[in-house]
């Protein structure tokens, strides 16, 4: 796996030798990526990357120009190699790597410019996790659409694979 575009371009992202991560393919980043940009996201965001297992979505969010990237994420194996991809592409200056889940976050409230989301296919409370999050921009993937969730809008949603990417602001 290697980071698609931006400063980091070509350089590769390392990823736990378990079936517990599902790191976000190259094919979903991209896509991603080029329509966050296009809605003029990225530039200069504050951004949380949530269930961040290696890292892809918050490492490409920072080559494409985020100032800063908060990685959160509970599982040991994925955090050691997490740590590991930020140290090899020299970013620890505008990251910080916070060990933990959405739900412990839920408490102390989630606020960024973007939030980028990547939870296990099994996770289903949306609405709980969108309404600690003070962002103007949210990016979910999931394995399925996720629906109507009150008090944010879907601005787009695509279908890659056996990835459902849901881009939301709110209502």
């Amino acid at each position: 796996m290697r980071v698609v575009a931006g400063s980091l371009r070509g350089r590769k992202i390392a990823s736990p030798r378990s079936d517990s991560t599902r790191p976000t393919t190259d094919k979903v980043r991209e896509a991603v990526f080029n329509s966050l940009g296009s809605l003029d996201v990225v530039e200069d965001a504050t951004v949380v990357d949530l269930f961040a297992g290696t890292g892809a979505l918050g490492i490409e969010a920072l080559s494409r120009g985020a100032r800063h990237c908060t990685f959160v994420e509970r599982d040991r194996n994925a955090l050691a190699v997490l740590k590991e991809n930020i140290r090899n592409l020299e970013l620890e200056e505008v990251t910080t790597v916070v060990m933990g889940d959405a739900a412990s976050l839920r408490h102390a409230g989630i606020e960024c410019d973007l939030l980028l989301a990547d939870p296990p296919y099994s996770f289903g409370d949306w609405q709980g996790l969108l309404d600690a999050v003070k962002a103007p921009f949210v990016v979910i993937e999931s394995n399925d659409s996720i629906g109507e969730i009150e008090g944010w809008e879907t601005v787009r949603e695509g279908r890659y694979g056996r990835t459902t990417v849901t881009f939301l602001r709110p209502a």
